[in-house]
């Protein structure tokens, strides 16, 4: 059966429209099918956002995406208008660490093993717990771009940071690794058993502040505008900017993922869209004081007077 032109057309602008697309079975914050739930958790411990498109809601993408894609099954995964493949692919990505790669994200490189306490009440619960475990099993601690938290069971796999605390070793992926510094594993008492609980400091609101444009004037006179970041092209930034900007780069997000938590940073672009994109990922990742300039450098220039010449 040939696709349809205009479902084609549509296949393709949902596709070139977002850099990370999941054709799924339901959404992100509720998967309608085992599938599609195991790729979105795979998914949401790399990254805080990405787009999803449910096709149960849609009969026709939901027919046209396996012709388009040649691939008879759902989820698909694409990312920067590429295929990447469904649900078995995608766990064997990530088992042997491609999926981030893929995702274009750099594993974290950790100067040392993040600080972990394990409690005396979460000792004697894991080990209760461990009792049932196959043999080789040990602890993991997940935690993802959104700083929810899992812990589970598993065989020991390469790649993996090992933390021992209070006699019991605890096993994370690098990203998890990352987020994980000076978390605390308790426990508590329930009718059903331990009730485990981890309390992770870099863990933000996930809130994003919007911060006029006579608010961001004030701070810049007043030398307070610290970490201010353009989220524009570098074509769109040559015509004009905000003063003490700095452009983000890849280079910059690496830099300032290395920030104390606590330092405020202000995102803006040109009309607020994608700044408050960019701010939610960083509170995602636990940055608790985190602006976005509302009407962005075009409320700037209506508002305040015309951005500077940036060459």
């Amino acid at each position: 059966m040939s696709l349809d032109p205009a479902t084609k057309q549509r296949i393709e602008q949902l596709i070139t429209s977002n850099e990370v697309l999941l054709f799924m079975k339901g959404n992100r914050n509720a998967p309608q099918c085992g599938f599609s739930a195991t790729v979105c958790g795979l998914l949401d411990g790399l990254l805080p956002e990405y787009a999803t498109l449910d096709v149960l809601s849609d009969p026709e993408v939901r027919e046209g995406i396996k012709e388009f894609s040649s691939w008879p099954t759902i989820p698909q995964l694409y990312v920067r208008g590429e295929f990447v493949g469904g649900c078995d692919i995608i766990q064997e990505m990530a088992g042997a660490g491609e999926l981030s790669e893929a995702l274009g994200l750099e594993p974290p490189v950790l100067s040392e093993p993040p600080k972990l306490t394990v409690t005396d009440a979460a000792v004697r619960g894991l080990r209760e717990a461990s009792a049932g475990m196959p043999e080789g099993s040990s602890l993991y601690l997940g935690i993802d771009a959104k700083f929810q938290n899992k812990l589970y069971f598993a065989p020991v796999s390469d790649g993996t940071v090992a933390v021992e605390s209070n006699g019991f070793t605890v096993h994370m992926d690098p990203f998890s690794a990352a987020r994980a510094n000076g978390a605390t594993i308790d426990a508590v008492e329930s009718p059903e058993g331990p009730a485990f609980r981890v309390d992770n400091p870099n863990a933000g609101s996930g809130e994003v502040r919007q911060m006029p444009v006579s608010e961001l004037k004030r701070r810049i006179d007043a030398g307070q505008a610290g970490e201010l970041f353009d989220v524009r092209t570098p074509e769109e930034r040559a015509k004009a900017s905000i003063p003490g900007t700095r452009l983000m780069t890849p280079e910059e997000a690496e830099r300032i993922a290395t920030l104390s938590r606590d330092t405020p940073l202000i995102f803006h672009c040109h009309s607020g869209g994608r700044s408050q994109a960019a701010a939610e990922h960083f509170a995602a990742m636990g940055f608790t004081e985190v602006y976005n300039v509302v009407g962005g450098i075009q409320a700037w220039s209506t508002e305040i007077g015309p951005a500077r010449d940036a060459t």
